[in-house]
């Protein structure tokens, strides 16, 4: 059988004090309590073995020790790596940190700000891309200034679309110094997946990736961007359309690398080899890249970085006003898209 936890009250009555007193004591109130009656306090709850209430902790401090940490999705290695760096700069700090996963919805992202906010969590790191719903995004805005006005800070690892500290990859620069690599390999015929067409980043990279083809003198036709989900299986299932969207082309771009990977799988179950019927290209250089064979050319991103440093700047109480801290990214040349090996900062 379990033994009882000690109440407050009776750690107070142990210790000779009234229950505010006891309260203020091991609730961290901002009220000051002399040292002496501190010591009996704290030689009551010891004596009796009391845990303190962490949710009646964080009320009297109006704060806590947790900090939120919300991704799109824990089991995509991006945010796993993020969420990586993120926790290590927490724990360093002596915080706790608490998951919460959104499935890509809108609704579920306010929804866990909101109840990080209840919680009176410390500080919250919202790590994925912004939607380009214009209410989802006010209303994101509208939970996050008012978990700011608590006392609480916020840093984002996407765009820089609301009012936060926020890091941002170089998803439009990547994509595009990638697609100059690859025309300089001598590809100009070219397939996109695209990725859900609501996410910022996904457009971004699309973007990028057709200035750098029309910079090399290349056509990207609206046809061979074939949208899907941000997954192993949306790469997979966009590219099975691929005979019929964009048969010519020798080289498709994966605008993450969860797609490339999904790609690569369906274009070996259509009999195609990579790189020598088509080339793969990828997005973010996450690292369960390293057992791929062929091993994928891709953009990559400082990923565990990027979430610490995004951890660093909503720890740092002394900035007043929201900070922007854009991350470079680096092409790497791989065999899937030939055995040449080059790297180039974008």
């Amino acid at each position: 059988m379990s033994q009882r936890q000690a109440t407050l009250a009776e750690v107070a009555a142990h210790a000779g004090v009234s229950l505010a007193t006891a309260s203020r004591v091991l609730n961290g109130s901002t009220r000051r309590v002399s040292e002496a009656l501190r010591e009996r306090v704290l030689a009551g709850a010891r004596e009796l073995g009391y845990l303190p209430n962490a949710s009646a902790q964080a009320l009297a401090r109006n704060s806590s020790a947790l900090l939120g940490l919300v991704v799109h999705d824990i089991a995509d290695p991006y945010f796993s790596s993020i969420a990586a760096g993120v926790t290590r700069i927490a724990e360093d700090a002596g915080l706790v940190v608490v998951l919460g996963t959104t499935g890509r919805s809108t609704d579920r992202e306010v929804e866990l700000v909101s109840t990080l906010r209840a919680h009176r969590a410390r500080a919250i790191v919202l790590a994925g891309s912004r939607s380009t719903d214009r209410a989802a995004t006010e209303r994101l805005r509208e939970e996050i200034a008012a978990f700011t006005q608590q006392g609480g800070r916020v840093a984002c690892v996407s765009q820089a679309r609301l009012p936060t500290d926020t890091v941002v990859p170089a998803n439009r620069s990547g994509a595009r110094a990638l697609a100059s690599a690859l025309a300089r390999l001598g590809h100009r015929r070219f397939a996109v997946l695209g990725g859900p067409p609501d996410l910022v980043t996904a457009r971004d990279r699309v973007a990028g990736f057709r200035a750098g083809l029309a910079e090399a003198g290349v056509d990207l036709p609206a046809t061979a961007v074939l949208p899907g989900a941000f997954t192993r299986d949306g790469g997979y299932q966009a590219a099975l359309g691929l005979r019929a969207a964009a048969p010519a082309a020798t080289c498709v771009f994966a605008v993450n690398d969860v797609m490339a990977l999904g790609a690569m799988a369906a274009l070996r179950g259509l009999g195609l080899r990579v790189p020598d019927d088509i080339a793969v290209a990828g997005f973010d250089d996450i690292p369960t890249l390293r057992d791929l064979v062929p091993s994928l050319s891709t953009v990559r991103l400082p990923l565990e970085e990027m979430g610490e440093r995004a951890a660093r700047l909503v720890l740092d109480e002394n900035a007043a006003e929201p900070r922007t801290v854009r991350v470079a990214s680096e092409v790497v040349l791989r065999e899937s898209t030939g055995r040449q090996a080059a790297r180039t900062a974008g």
